[in-house]
């Protein structure tokens, strides 16, 4: 029986190991799956940094959204380690100045004593118009937000603000590399993920029909196809 690959999956922005539980469970005979814990730091740095010291000495690394941002700058802390990647619904820029306005908003609001973790108003932006009504999907959401709570979410905002420009780092990259986008990502959209693909020598883009955002809970049967894909070389 061939030995299973030591993968680690970096969750995004409010969200826990729940985003992954999909792959986790699809991809257990072929991986060994770890999920980071990015709710504890401030910077993308000292993110990357954490889950470097609880990571297997050389693994498979896969990030989605602000965990995208997360495995760029492992690939800039400890590349040797990466064996392959893979970046879902994330990007490669900088927050751009009214992103950072608006992040310093919520932030604003949630020392307030307003946090209110994922809203059915913000639904739109996170998962495919036809899923809105997906209780199932959504009550996952909803929970993930309420575990990483107000003092993660702030701490995450903050690191994500203050995260660099990674587009000259691309062409650094040299393992095999997947880049895969929901085809209705409101919040990281296609374009960036095609950015991303020619950026990166010999990397794969896989876009995933009918998804937004989080394509690892909306359609989690073809990520786990490509993720499989990916894992085997």
């Amino acid at each position: 029986m061939a030995e299973k690959i030591p993968l680690v999956l970096l969750p995004g922005l409010l969200c826990d190991e729940k985003l992954w539980a999909p792959q986790v469970q699809a991809l257990a005979d072929v991986a060994d799956c770890q999920v980071a814990d990015l709710t504890r730091h401030e910077s993308v740095k000292e993110m990357a940094a954490s889950a470097l010291e609880a990571a297997p000495e050389k693994f498979a690394l896969a990030g989605l959204s602000m965990g995208g941002y997360v495995a760029q700058e492992i690939m800039r802390q400890a590349p040797a380690r990466v064996t392959r990647l893979a970046l879902l619904d994330t990007s490669p820029r900088a927050d751009m100045e009214e992103q950072s306005v608006r992040r310093r908003g919520l932030i604003d609001l949630a020392q307030k004593g307003r946090f209110k973790g994922v809203t059915p108003r913000l639904l739109p932006l996170l998962i495919h118009p036809d899923r809105q009504e997906d209780e199932k999907l959504t009550s996952i959401i909803f929970a993930m937000a309420e575990h990483v709570g107000m003092d993660g979410f702030i701490r995450q905002q903050k690191a994500i603000m203050g995260r660099p420009d990674g587009r000259d780092d691309l062409a650094k990259i040299a393992v095999p590399t997947l880049v895969l986008c929901g085809r209705q990502d409101a919040l990281t959209p296609l374009e960036l993920h095609k950015e991303m693909a020619a950026g990166i020598a010999g990397s794969r883009l896989i876009v995933i029909e009918e998804s937004g955002h989080l394509p690892t809970l909306e359609r989690p049967a073809e990520v786990n196809m490509a993720l499989r894909e990916w894992l085997r070389g």
